[in-house]
């Protein structure tokens, strides 16, 4: 999986979440990053644990959370 299409996945991930993380209870967690951190912790377990195997997802799931904090910041 390249790296522009995990990104480009990452992107649109926070855009189709966004809406059930703002109308989410006020004592309810929403991570719209989740299914990234699924992902990455199914391919560590497929890989044998070998890290490397499994960058494209690790960066996938850091962009993912970037992205996400940018925005909670700006709407704040």
């Amino acid at each position: 999986m390249s790296a522009d299409k995990v990104f480009e996945e990452s992107v649109s991930a926070w855009d189709k979440a966004k809406p059930a993380f703002n109308h989410k209870p006020a004592s309810g967690f929403y991570d719209p990053c989740q299914d990234f951190a699924d992902r990455s912790i199914k391919c560590m377990r497929r890989n044998g644990n070998d890290r490397t195997m499994c960058s494209d997802y690790f960066q996938a799931y850091r962009d993912c959370k970037k992205e996400w904090m940018i925005q909670r910041k700006k709407s704040a």
